[in-house]
């Protein structure tokens, strides 16, 4: 008789980097609220002020300029998260994930890829979740970039913009060699 796979926990957490700011600017930016009608929106995506990773088996993982991280969950300095989106269940073992993010680490999500609107910590959540679960994280979380390239303000302060590199503090960068086993 085969024994049961395991399931692992897979939740996304949501920070806000602009404690509030960028909420409170959006309808100027936007032309909109982010927090309007449809689905509770936890706090910006990375290109309005937010941040996103992954908690499962027991840690956190991000990417930002400095690449894959992992710590203790809520172990940044950026403290607790400001939401927490259930993703469901995984079966994937600690050890295959591990593996997949060395994989990703060494490919398409080195430091030197880090784009703030195009390939940034939403990015590498929803390709995590996606490989986790089967499912995408929140759509209102990864089409907030191009909504704000889509504006006036977005696309003047674009050249701005594209220069900022986020890296969380407090976390290691992780590779299968930093004690990941």
């Amino acid at each position: 008789m085969e024994e049961p796979l395991a399931l692992h926990p897979v939740k996304l957490y949501v920070y806000d980097l602009s404690k509030g700011m960028a909420r409170r600017l959006s309808p100027l930016m936007l032309g909109k609220s982010t927090a309007g009608t449809g689905p509770p929106r936890p706090g910006p995506p990375a290109a309005a002020g937010g941040h996103t990773s992954i908690i499962v088996h027991k840690d956190e993982f991000f990417y930002g300029s400095g690449g894959i991280s992992s710590c203790a969950p809520g172990g940044t300095l950026l403290g607790p998260p400001d939401s927490v989106v259930d993703l469901g269940n995984t079966e994937v073992t600690e050890e295959i994930f591990l593996e997949y993010l060395s994989s990703l680490g060494e490919s398409m999500f080195r430091g030197e890829s880090y784009n703030l609107f195009e390939h940034n910590c939403n990015t590498f959540s929803n390709e995590v979740a996606q490989f986790l679960t089967g499912r995408k994280i929140p759509s209102y979380i990864t089409d907030l970039p191009a909504e704000v390239l889509a504006t006036p303000f977005g696309q003047a302060l674009r050249p701005l913009l594209d220069s900022i590199q986020i890296q969380p503090p407090g976390g290691n960068t992780f590779s299968r060699h930093n004690g990941q086993s």
